[in-house]
């Protein structure tokens, strides 16, 4: 096997070696040997994509849709993501010019900051927060700048948005929010949302929003940001949550026109462009399966209620998530903050694997994330394993 030549060895992207690898992953890949591990610790529907968006994609195989398409995106797919948009939240998007598909929602991330940062700008990202947005700000030479909100049930007021603004300066371009949220499932209510947008508007930042989950909603309703500063704003989402299709790859970003030129310019040169068989099932999703993930929120919303109940029950305080399939709980009062040692204990000890908090940014410290993407069994026999450890502790 070749060796790296010593010569090369210093030529490399020197900002990477300052950045970790994602924290749910290594922490996944940390425990995954252990035997007997019940995992709760990656989010991914358990559930298979709907038969009707399945033969799309086989039937773009059949017709020999094979060749490349248009940069971003085929006409069908963006005119679906615009349809989708319309009726679901009430947003107008021209499907041409403000409507940019990406592999997956990670590429929607990448290219849109890619397209909005320079070295020194400054991006707010309220934590806990999906960990992504961390390294990839970074590895554009930007900064973050982390938010706790764990105090105000994980949500970001405008008098802490504007006052953090203040603060940097002039530095601070972007906001990212990700709603309902990974890790805690918290969706923003309207207020909240109105009060921030005027915030956005009046300091003249972007407002990146990531909503990704906004389909697995239960009991509250869901309001995007781009309602309320559409001129600000740049929309993340896909259909890997909504209908179970993580590995289909298909997200999308949509915004002013301007902006998303840009966007579409560095997803050029990441991907040229996507797999037609996945567009043609995506834009399946968008335009005919609007009713599918109702299904998934039911089965969601049992595993939720039960799996919320019973950490409460045994003294791990955990807030009732609106929406994702997530559950954000306190660790024991026993281990302070460690929140990486009490997930160690419950995999080794209890043979539970979660995710610790602390790797959602410094608001998820004390804090483990529970996946409830897998079966009820499963979640049952995870919450009996979690109940007889913590007798341990007593």
């Amino acid at each position: 096997m070749p060796e790296l030549a010593k010569s090369l060895s210093g030529i490399r992207n020197h900002s990477l070696e300052a950045l970790k690898p994602s924290g749910i992953r290594m922490f996944n890949n940390r425990i995954s040997g252990i035997p007997g591990l019940l995992k709760m610790t990656l989010g991914e529907p358990d559930f298979n994509t709907p038969e009707h968006v399945k033969m799309a994609g086989i039937k773009a195989i059949v017709n020999n849709d094979s060749h490349y398409s248009a940069q971003p995106g085929t006409p069908a797919l963006r005119k679906g993501i615009a349809h989708y948009l319309k009726v679901s939240q009430g947003l107008n998007y021209d499907w041409h010019k403000e409507i940019v598909a990406t592999t997956g929602a990670t590429e929607a991330i990448f290219a849109t900051l890619t397209a909005l940062l320079n070295p020194g700008d400054e991006v707010v990202i309220p934590t806990p927060s999906y960990a992504l947005y961390f390294p990839i700000t970074k590895l554009l030479g930007a900064k973050v700048i982390p938010v706790d909100v764990s105090d105000n049930d994980f949500h970001l007021t405008a008098q802490k948005l504007e006052s953090v603004i203040k603060q940097e300066k002039g530095k601070v371009k972007a906001l990212i929010l990700n709603y309902p949220g990974n890790p805690t499932g918290a969706e923003y209510p309207e207020d909240i949302l109105k009060s921030l947008a005027k915030v956005i508007k009046s300091e003249g930042i972007f407002c990146i929003t990531d909503e990704i989950y906004c389909e697995l909603i239960y009991g509250a309703k869901h309001y995007s940001m781009a309602k309320y500063a559409p001129n600000n704003t740049i929309l993340m989402n896909g259909v890997s949550k909504s209908h179970a299709m993580t590995g289909w790859r298909i997200g999308y970003a949509a915004g002013p026109a301007s902006i998303m030129k840009m966007i579409a310019q560095v997803h050029g040169y990441m991907v040229t462009s996507l797999s037609n068989p996945a567009q043609a099932a995506a834009a399946e999703a968008l335009l005919h399966g609007l009713t599918d993930p109702a299904s998934f929120r039911k089965v969601y919303k049992k595993r939720r209620d039960y799996i919320v109940k019973a950490l409460n029950d045994m003294g791990l305080k955990t807030l009732m998530p609106n929406g994702a399939f997530y559950a954000f709980a306190q660790i024991p009062k026993s281990y302070g903050k460690d929140d990486e040692q009490f997930a160690l204990d419950l995999a080794h000890k209890a043979k539970v694997g979660v995710i610790p908090g602390h790797v959602f940014g410094p608001g998820g410290e004390g804090h483990i994330r529970l996946s409830y993407a897998t079966s009820m069994p499963n979640i049952k026999e995870a919450m009996r394993r979690i109940s007889k450890f913590l007798k341990t502790l007593k």
